[in-house]
């Protein structure tokens, strides 16, 4: 029976012999040889020499290995380190941001999940040793202590990474492969504003300074106007405005990186470079605020400063305007909770770290912009170590500012509420998914129909394309 050949890239047994003696008949030299199978298939023998037999069947190790990765174009092997392997993959991540493959938000997201969720976990685990079930109870810890939406991305940073040890040969298959899919939460149906609603925003930011000062009314009517993220429309510069033909030309967006700062990208995909045709009460809006003066190579919507606006702020602007301040209940409420704070020798920043909170919630509450339930406000008073007759007042409070208002009419709204608005209109005005999703800028139909069209019947016309199906008499007869 044949011998089984060896497999590419390694070798045999090492053997080694005395080479040379000196002149007193000591042996002073050893050979090592063995048989290396090269990436051609053929199997060479490869030799070393050492001054003793360890010596010399070091050198033949160090020898095979390097002809090993030189022949396979190898940088890993089944005993590195994932940590490796991920320097490796964030490295070739990093070039295809250069070419314009990958966003540089995508790289500052993946990176920070590295730092923080998955080198903790898996850093120190060797290549070969990254198994499926190891992978799954990983995610699977990351998915209950941090959360769905890190699991699923981890997920996908640790498959990359060993995708990549695949190619370089250091193990055979990707575990990852046959770990559990992390299966999100339904998502929420489309909503969009109705024509009562989008009246009331306007006459909300409208009457508010702050998110006038913000620019929020105009912003509000481009985004409206065009569909566009708030990337997109704080990186249009006036160059890509044409006031005589209506037209908007959609090229690139703005996002902070960690350690850049505020930059201007390409859209997400090809599909996002677009030219719109803008609505004439959006070219109205551009033209007042073109005669007001600009510059071409200015940003349609900039700072204070006349330079880019960062999203995050525009957002944050968003959520105050959207929880004007209540009535007079809850601006009462409001100051008695801050009252007690203070009296309790806290700060905000340190109440919101005791409860685990958002950091802008009890600047929002001590303001009365936000919604307090019995709950929060009795873990704010335990903190605050309120008792007594005070307690059962300020409860009794909390239940009388929980009554509805103007400042809780628009809490559920986002920047993305506009896009789904649009959506929708177009959708009202019978424009077909393909034609939206252009609009939008998405490759998918698909996309469009399923999360940003706010309709409610999937085909309204079904009834009457199946009135005429039975007859009455028919009707009587078949139907219980």
């Amino acid at each position: 029976m044949a011998r089984k050949p060896l497999p590419l890239g390694t070798w045999g047994k090492f053997r080694t012999y005395p080479f040379h003696t000196n002149e007193k008949g000591k042996v002073d030299t050893y050979r090592s040889v063995t048989n290396f199978r090269d990436f051609d298939g053929r199997t060479r023998q490869v030799g070393a020499y050492g001054s003793s037999k360890t010596a010399a069947e070091g050198n033949l190790l160090e020898k095979v290995t390097e002809r090993r990765d030189a022949g396979g174009s190898s940088k890993l092997t089944g005993s590195d380190k994932f940590a490796k392997a991920a320097d490796l993959w964030l490295m070739r991540f990093r070039q295809m941001v250069k070419d314009e493959k990958r966003s540089p938000g995508s790289l500052d997201t993946y990176r920070c999940h590295l730092d923080r969720t998955v080198l903790p976990a898996l850093g120190a685990v060797r290549l070969g040793e990254m198994t499926t079930p190891l992978v799954d109870k990983v995610v699977g810890a990351i998915r209950d202590e941090v959360g769905q939406s890190t699991a699923r991305s981890c997920r996908s940073i640790i498959s990359g990474v060993l995708g990549l040890a695949v190619r370089y040969g250091a193990i055979r298959t990707n575990p990852v492969r046959d770990v559990e899919r992390i299966e999100g939460q339904p998502k929420r149906r489309p909503r969009a504003l109705t024509e009562d609603e989008r009246n009331a925003w306007f006459a909300l930011i409208r009457s508010d300074a702050q998110a006038v000062r913000a620019d929020l009314p105009d912003l509000t009517t481009f985004m409206l106007g065009t569909g566009v993220r708030i990337g997109e429309s704080l990186g249009l510069l006036w160059s890509q405005v044409n006031l005589d033909t209506e037209e908007v030309e959609i090229t690139h967006q703005i996002i902070r990186v960690s350690g850049d700062g505020l930059i201007r990208i390409r859209t997400k995909s090809r599909a996002g470079e677009r030219m719109l045709l803008a609505p004439s009460w959006c070219m109205s809006m551009l033209r007042a605020r073109a005669a007001a003066g600009m510059r071409l190579d200015q940003p349609v919507f900039p700072d204070t400063r006349g330079g880019f606006r960062d999203p995050s702020n525009v957002s944050r602007d968003l959520r105050k305007a959207r929880a004007p301040i209540g009535g007079k209940v809850r601006q009462d409420l409001s100051e008695a909770l801050r009252d007690a704070r203070r009296a309790a020798s806290l700060t905000q920043t340190e109440v919101t770290k005791r409860l685990g909170w958002a950091g802008s919630r009890i600047s929002l509450i001590e303001r009365a912009r936000l919604k307090i339930s019995q709950a929060d406000a009795g873990a704010l008073l335990d903190l605050y170590k309120v008792r007594g007759q005070v307690r059962t007042e300020l409860l009794q409070l909390v239940e009388e500012a929980a009554e509805g208002g103007e400042a809780d009419a628009f809490a559920w709204l986002t920047s993305h509420v506009f896009r789904k608005t649009t959506a929708t209109m177009l959708d009202d005005a019978g424009q077909s998914a393909r034609q939206i999703a252009d609009q939008l800028g998405h490759a998918r139909p698909s996309m469009t129909q399923d999360v940003y069209m706010g309709r409610k019947a999937k085909n309204p016309g079904a009834a009457t394309a199946l009135e005429g199906a039975f007859s009455d008499g028919q009707q009587s007869k078949s139907m219980p």
